[in-house]
């Protein structure tokens, strides 16, 4: 098991390199939640994400022969692009192996850092198993996302600047995959002052960690599909669960939903990205999943490279949810400026129409009638059930479609 001795020294070792990122006071989140709450940014780094401490601190430690050889890893993204960043940087070949399904974006970033990407089989766990197997053959150091001693020491490095930025914080909220991040972040803080609340958040599709801890061994569970793709760990760490286990207080989940949510209020209030897994920590605050009530929280957003047309999606999602973009059918009579009279009222009400469709054959439309489909965006809720008081008033039928 690490200690604060090993996670102290790879922050002496990695800091001359690893931006020092911001620990920002949030009035709107502290509002939201009811806890005063400070966003440790750790998607400001170069590569998008807190993976560069672990993964720079591991090759700072490699030896001048091992250094020569190169190094191997498997990643869904994260972990490939600070691996690669920081190996090119010193001079070191790095061969990343990533599922076939991964990211585009993440992909490009990869190879734009100077790694050498094979994709390789249909799941991570494929990956991984081939990225060893090439790893032992051809000599070169295995590069562990988050289950290998050094790379936990240097996410720890996280854990020390928070305590350096905020001394008087109550509580810390990390997302979990398979422990590296949370195992560092906590015994950091803990060896420094134990009074401080470490609580760790999975998606509800793959909880691993909670899993683990209820058998006080790894678990490997069913691979699931999670917009939190960054920390859809089926097996959590040899190495991290005894830390998550002595240091960390409680670890909760949080649904699909909620993280899109997050991932919306934080691009529309904060004007910060975060992806699925960055976001998951937020998810928990806004959707009060904590027993945290009135304690200054730290709450980390863990990573920011999310894809720019899954972010789009992220987006409708989010205002459909929120009531800002709806989809409704009204029936009209089928005659000369009913359509008019229609808009007319979407005008009145400051309803902005996206798209409209006439149909007078579909939908069960009876004759002498006709249905007009629309997509309208509104101000939010309140300003939904004004709209929809006034189609009452004025008798027209419609239903909104789901």
């Amino acid at each position: 098991m690490i200690t604060l001795n090993d996670i102290e020294a790879a922050h002496h070792r990695i800091r001359p390199t690893i931006h020092v990122t911001p620990c920002e006071y949030s009035e709107t989140f502290t509002a939201l939640s009811g806890n005063p709450v400070y966003f440790k940014l750790e998607n400001l780094h170069m590569t998008g994400s807190f993976k560069e401490r672990g993964a720079l601190n591991k090759l700072l430690l490699m030896s001048p022969e091992e250094r020569a050889k190169g190094v191997i890893c498997a990643s869904a993204g994260n972990h490939a692009q600070g691996v690669a960043y920081h190996a090119t940087r010193l001079g070191i070949r790095a061969l990343i192996y990533m599922p076939e399904h991964a990211p585009i974006t993440k992909v490009n970033a990869t190879e734009r850092f100077g790694g050498e990407v094979v994709l390789f089989g249909k799941s991570f766990d494929e990956a991984l198993a081939e990225a060893k197997r090439r790893g032992v053959a051809d000599g070169l150091t295995f590069v562990h996302a988050f289950d290998d001693p050094a790379v936990i020491a240097g996410q720890g490095s996280i854990g020390l600047e928070i305590l350096s930025q905020n001394p008087f914080i109550e509580a810390v909220l990390v997302p979990i995959g398979g422990g590296g991040l949370i195992g560092g972040i906590a015994c950091a803080i803990k060896e420094t002052n134990p009074k401080i609340k470490i609580v760790g958040v999975q998606t509800s599709r793959v909880p691993s960690m909670i899993a683990a801890l209820a058998k006080h061994e790894p678990v490997e569970l069913p691979a699931a599909t999670t917009i939190a793709d960054g920390i859809a760990v089926r097996r959590a760490g040899a190495h991290t669960l005894p830390l998550v286990e002595k240091y960390v207080d409680d670890v909760v989940t949080v649904e699909e939903e909620e993280i899109a949510s997050a991932i919306l209020y934080l691009l529309e209030r904060e004007k910060t990205v975060a992806e699925g897994a960055g976001a998951t920590a937020v998810a928990a605050l806004l959707h009060n999943k904590t027993k945290l009530r009135g304690k200054k929280t730290v709450t980390l957003i863990c990573g920011g490279n999310i894809d720019p047309l899954f972010l789009c999606q992220i987006i409708e999602r989010g205002m459909v949810k929120d009531g800002r973009l709806i989809r409704i059918r009204v029936i009209i009579p089928d005659r000369p400026g009913a359509l008019h009279a229609l808009t007319g009222v979407f005008a009145d009400m400051r309803v902005n129409v996206v798209s409209i469709a006439h149909e007078r054959a579909y939908h069960g439309v009876t004759l002498g009638n006709t249905s007009v489909e629309a997509t309208i965006e509104t101000r939010g809720s309140a300003h939904l059930d004004e709209f929809f008081a006034r189609l009452v008033e004025q008798k027209y039928v419609y239903e909104r479609i789901r």
